[in-house]
């Protein structure tokens, strides 16, 4: 993501639930193709999952909620911050540690 806009944020997400061995990661990477987003998903020590969003506003919440739907049976909860991009990602990945 070379350019930002006033309207590129980036959302870090925490997902709980049973959201960790149930293709949590995998799904969101899939995802994330149908969406103009960057950044990332990985699994935390504590069972939560980790996901951090970039890209327009709107796009990311449509991201978002496209997570919350698909995986719905699995998260409890899905707390998140908004705060400026970074423009640190080219892509969207899972990371492993």
């Amino acid at each position: 993501m070379s350019q930002l806009s006033s309207t590129t944020i980036r959302r870090r997400v925490l997902f709980s639930g049973r959201v960790q061995g149930v293709g949590f990661r995998y799904t969101t990477y899939h995802l994330a193709e149908s969406y103009q987003v960057t950044g990332y998903v990985k699994n935390l020590q504590d069972g939560r999952v980790e996901a951090v969003l970039e890209g327009e506003r709107a796009e990311v919440e449509k991201f978002f909620q496209a997570i919350g739907q698909e995986m719905r049976s699995n998260i409890d909860d899905a707390t998140h911050q908004d705060s400026p991009a970074t423009g640190e990602h080219d892509r969207f990945e899972i990371r492993y540690h």
